[in-house]
């Protein structure tokens, strides 16, 4: 891929691509950053742990029924404290910071390492119509501060509004772009990648923030995902194995910086990756609401693809939203093959939630930031705990594998591509066709360090 005629072939429009020119996370086992996302997976770790005494201990469970308490025992949590946080530096105030819900400390944190990443310095923003997109989900901060109605603080209030954590990171930045919340089930986080990448082409945003964050904080918010039973009772996540039996929930928080890629090549920047194509759609009437559809699926995939100029056969991996479940894997896999299933190579098919647990509304920015790795380091890390395809899944005569192993990811005659999926279960879909990064793209970007001072008064 030439940068720079790749740039001026597309110009400004909803058909020019997009670059990822930063990217910052935190997910368990430790992974703090884009790199060291990609030495957990290198190192094939699974993050999965019981559940720590500090979220909750199991004895509040002793009123279940056992087999739903077995599904709440294990979990993918992040290591550090998640309520620890330096509320002077974000401008928040001593009597505002207890009520703020550490979704969005979390959120606040991650986005200023992204720009980090990116090498901008905060400052330069002010006054800059970058937009916000962020995928929310339950309100577990406020259930677990409720009070009784005459303890009630006037600063609790921002804990049940899901656009405070967005609209903190606007006001700490002082960004005059749009500011957009996404509650779109565990597809939130890829369809506020998707609504940026708009915002861009539209010219609304000339910068823009996407990601989303997730916790648990306390078992209020999982009985109820327990007594369905999407929770795996063994505490593994067998994306497309004949052991598939639930997944484990994960938490953290992925942040992607985005530009249109014109942009980016006269601006010198970095490419961490290129979003060639995004799409959206809902599965409308199925069997019911939860349930995948196969055909919506397969709608998504061939729009992506023609939206991002490229042929389902050349892409050589597709990071599956994959959640080990019996029956939504056997589904996607069939969308999956009838659109990527032939080819001239293998395609590699898997699942970061084996690593990480289902982190929900972060997971399809989890396997975007899984996917940009592999573009860039050209290998697909292995997809844990598969040895035998679900038996409802039928691979012969298809070009897809699932990776028990890291494979190499050679380039023959073009570039890498890559494609990402996250399903809600609202029945919102989203996938994303991405590119390795241009050769002719910086290897890194000068980072500066951040100022010793809260970016805006408290």
């Amino acid at each position: 891929m030439d940068v720079q005629t790749d740039a001026e072939k597309y110009g400004a429009g909803q058909d020019e691509p997009v670059a990822i020119v930063g990217a910052a996370c935190r997910f368990p086992g430790r992974a703090r950053s884009l790199d060291s996302l990609w030495r957990l997976l290198m190192a094939r770790r699974e993050t999965v742990r019981e559940v720590p005494a500090e979220r909750w201990e199991q004895a509040e469970l002793a009123g279940l029924p056992a087999q739903v308490a077995a599904r709440l025992r294990y979990g993918c949590f992040l290591d550090d404290d998640v309520y620890a946080y330096e509320p002077e530096f974000f401008g928040i105030n001593a009597q505002e910071a207890p009520w703020v819900d550490p979704e969005h400390r979390l959120l606040s944190e991650v986005v200023w390492e992204a720009i980090e990443h990116a090498g901008i310095p905060a400052r330069r923003l002010s006054g800059t119509p970058t937009g916000m997109f962020f995928g929310v989900y339950q309100k577990d901060y406020m259930l677990r501060v409720q009070r009784p109605l005459e303890e009630v603080h006037a600063y609790a209030m921002y804990t049940g509004f899901d656009s405070i954590g967005p609209g903190r990171v606007g006001f700490m930045l002082d960004l005059r772009g749009p500011q957009v919340v996404v509650e779109s089930a565990c597809a939130s986080g890829l369809v506020a990648v998707h609504s940026a990448c708009q915002s861009l082409r539209s010219g609304e945003s000339d910068l823009a923030l996407a990601g989303a964050a997730m916790l648990t904080l306390g078992p209020e918010g999982v009985i109820a995902p327990a007594l369905w039973g999407v929770f795996s009772p063994t505490g593994r996540c067998h994306a497309f194995d004949a052991a598939a039996d639930g997944y484990v929930r994960g938490e953290g928080c992925g942040v992607v910086v985005l530009k249109r890629l014109s942009d980016a090549v006269r601006a010198g920047d970095r490419v961490l990756a290129v979003l060639r194509g995004t799409a959206v759609n809902q599965n409308g009437r199925g069997t019911r609401l939860s349930a995948p559809s196969e055909p919506a699926q397969i709608d998504l995939y061939r729009l992506a693809l023609e939206r991002a100029g490229v042929e389902a056969g050349d892409v050589g991996m597709v990071e599956a939203h994959g959640p080990g479940t019996a029956v939504g894997d056997p589904i996607e896999f069939a969308a999956v093959a009838a659109v990527y299933g032939k080819g001239r190579d293998r395609c590699a098919l898997g699942s970061v939630k084996t690593n990480i647990g289902h982190t929900e509304p972060v997971s399809g920015v989890a396997g975007l930031l899984k996917a940009v790795a592999s573009l860039r380091h050209g290998r697909v890390p292995a997809s844990l705990h598969f040895r035998t395809w679900n038996p409802q899944i039928d691979a012969e005569g298809t070009r897809l594998f699932v990776p028990t192993d890291t494979t190499e990811w050679p380039v023959r005659g073009g570039a890498r591509l890559a494609a990402v999926s996250s399903f809600g279960i609202s029945g919102t879909n989203a996938h994303i066709i991405l590119e390795q990064p241009p050769s002719s793209s910086p290897v890194r970007r000068a980072v500066l360090p951040a100022p010793a001072a809260a970016p805006v008064p408290p």
